[in-house]
């Protein structure tokens, strides 16, 4: 999309340029929402004009915290009321697209928690509604902004392994599941399990760590062998009476053919007998040298184990490359708020394509499970 393809749209609203004040609302105010909120308060020129959530006792907190002008229980009363230039989405994932394309139609810029939406169909509708708006579409792939991925990218990038042939990544709990019974355990909300909700991280820091190869086909198998037994809520995610039944995996493996003959193996899981603490990892094999990363503990610490093997003139030359924390959702808002600043030229490439395409891999995945076969892409 050029920045012709802009004319006839709205006019850039305020805040969208350094010298204009940003007026933002966050929808959601768990975890998440409260990330974004976090965020945006420490940001220069940006204004939290207005909040959305359910919970009464919170979202009074929060409004008081940040200075929130506005605050609503529903969303719809919060881009009705209007005053917006951009919002945050940090809600279940069933009620990403709804929202997202209702503030897009609206002429407002949107960040969208991962994954993009529960399937592909919703999320192509997404990125419709960005392109016909001529407004952003970010989706929050925080992990990929850790400072042990920033620091390997750039071992990577800068040639230290060759050419990469394999990878595996994998984001694996213990007793993980996110609230037993809740709307993560059911497909019609969630759209998945721990495929959709931590494996989604997964695909895409290991293929922005390969430099975004063209997935051509998967072969994935999924199970589903605590949850359903009330298992692996563990005493960080509530396990009490369900009000949804477990419909969804609690394990998932995913193997990738990538473009030019690599491969990638993806694992997520949200309860397996395991050791305690959650992991995340990326092993990578290359023509010149090959790397480890370990983040080990819940929640994770800001920097993990890198490990670059390779060797000079015949003799072993590993080594540990200098990682520095990274800035997690503090950096994805920050970069959605310089994307909507950017202007429409900037905003055409800030459609919301990328998380789509995370979304067609996901449901090959998951087809191929159902049929117990290779899907192509």
């Amino acid at each position: 999309m050029t920045s012709d393809q802009f004319r006839g749209q709205q006019p850039p609203t305020p805040g969208e340029s350094p010298d204009q004040e940003l007026r933002v609302g966050v929808v959601g105010i768990g975890w998440a929402g409260q990330q974004h909120l976090k965020a945006y308060s420490g940001l220069p020129g940006v204004r939290i004009a207005s909040v959305a959530g359910m919970e009464q006792e919170l979202r009074n907190s929060l409004q008081a915290e940040y200075s929130i002008p506005n605050a609503f229980a529903d969303w719809q009363d919060m881009l009705d009321h209007g005053g917006l230039d951009a919002v945050s989405v940090a809600v279940p994932t069933f009620l990403h697209a709804p929202i997202a394309i209702a503030a897009l139609e609206r002429g407002i810029h949107v960040l969208s928690e991962k994954p993009i939406a529960r399937n592909a169909a919703e999320g192509r509708a997404m990125v419709d509604a960005a392109r016909k708006a001529g407004r952003v579409l970010d989706v929050a792939f925080n992990h990929r902004r850790r400072g042990d991925i920033k620091a390997l990218k750039e071992v990577i990038d800068g040639g230290g392994l060759g050419r990469p042939y394999y990878a595996k990544a994998s984001w694996l709990r213990r007793s993980g599941i996110p609230t037993l019974g809740s709307w993560f355990t059911n497909p019609e909300l969630a759209g998945g399990g721990p495929l959709a909700d931590i494996g989604v991280h997964v695909l895409d820091f290991a293929l922005y760590l390969l430099g975004e190869p063209r997935v051509v086909a998967v072969s994935a198998a999924t199970h589903s062998e605590l949850g359903p037994r009330g298992r692996g809520g563990g005493s960080r995610f509530t396990a009490q009476a369900s009000s949804h039944a477990f419909e969804v995996e609690d394990f998932a493996s995913a193997f990738l053919r990538l473009e030019g003959g690599a491969t990638l193996l993806v694992e997520a899981s949200w309860a397996a007998y395991r050791e305690t603490d959650d992991q995340l990892d990326f092993t990578v094999y290359g023509t010149d040298g090959g790397a480890e990363l370990r983040a080990h503990g819940a929640p994770f610490p800001p920097v993990g184990q890198l490990r670059v093997f390779t060797d000079r003139d015949g003799e072993s030359a590993d080594y540990l490359p200098p990682v520095l924390p990274g800035r997690a959702h503090d950096a994805v808002v920050e970069d959605f708020v310089t994307a909507v600043r950017g202007g429409p030229p900037e905003w055409a490439r800030h459609d919301g394509s990328l998380a789509f395409y995370r979304a067609q891999i996901i449901d090959a995945c998951y087809q191929s499970a159902v049929e117990q076969r290779e899907v192509r892409l």
